[in-house]
């Protein structure tokens, strides 16, 4: 998964948020329709309203523990695995008395403080289960990435001139795309938008609403009045806007 992670992006993230949202909610529907943990007997409407609850809450803030011990793969332990079940299990602690009240409160079921022990056995089982279920996708979806690389479908539109060029950075003027290469400079018609879907393949990110730039062009970086610019090989200044600066000095750019 290596590889994958260094090109993360906060497209990928988003796209992480909601196939995890989307798990979440099919266990919630699982755990509904079979009535399990002995809610079969709790009205359809409430039992599904309360799964559905607990289960977005639950990914929530399981989400937000799991950023600490697997944020963007970078593990604590050296195993991905591992770090995804103790995560689980540190979770699992203070939501099971979240999932405690809220029975209590939704499902007037009158359990006692002396069940919480085998509630966080319930709670860690649900929590294990969604975040096996997360790694896998995300291991199947990195064994497919990598299995048959192909160039990036970018390198395509590169003009005559800088074919078998280093694409350094893209930059948007007007309805056209400056391409900053290591063979020089060339406008291309293409939206920049439609360019970074392309560049898959490539490490590298889009940095403002106007520039893509490849990780290995950059060889500087500096900040003055809250902005930050990255000078680029080929001398090029690029402005880094406030939507993708948190991501950029995560992955140590600036």
């Amino acid at each position: 998964m290596k590889g994958l992670i260094a090109r993360f992006t906060p497209y990928d993230e988003a796209r992480g948020w909601l196939r995890g949202l989307a798990v979440a909610a099919a266990v919630g529907l699982f755990l509904t329709f079979s009535g399990a943990f002995g809610t079969g007997d709790v009205p359809l409407g409430l039992r599904l309203g309360y799964w559905m609850v607990m289960m977005l809450a639950g990914y929530l803030w399981g989400a937000l523990v799991g950023r600490y011990f697997i944020g963007r793969g970078r593990g604590r332990t050296g195993s991905l695995w591992l770090d995804a079940a103790l995560a689980s299990v540190v979770m699992s602690a203070p939501f099971t008395l979240v999932v405690w009240v809220a029975t209590r409160a939704l499902l007037d079921t009158p359990l006692p403080f002396a069940y919480l022990p085998v509630l966080f056995g319930y709670v860690l089982l649900v929590s294990l289960a969604i975040t096996a279920i997360n790694m896998l996708i995300e291991t199947r979806r990195a064994a497919i990435t990598h299995a048959d690389p192909q160039p990036p479908m970018f390198l395509e539109r590169l003009p005559l001139k800088l074919r078998g060029a280093e694409v350094w950075a893209v930059e948007a003027e007007d309805h056209y795309l400056r391409l900053h290469t290591s063979k020089g400079q060339d406008l291309i018609l293409m939206r920049l938008a439609d360019a970074v879907g392309e560049l898959a393949g490539i490490e590298g990110a889009q940095v403002h609403r106007s520039w893509w730039v490849a990780r290995d062009a950059i060889v500087g970086a500096r900040r003055a009045d809250g902005r930050a610019t990255l000078t680029l090989k080929d001398g090029a200044q690029v402005p880094v806007s406030r939507t993708y600066a948190g991501w950029l000095r995560e992955q140590g750019w600036i």
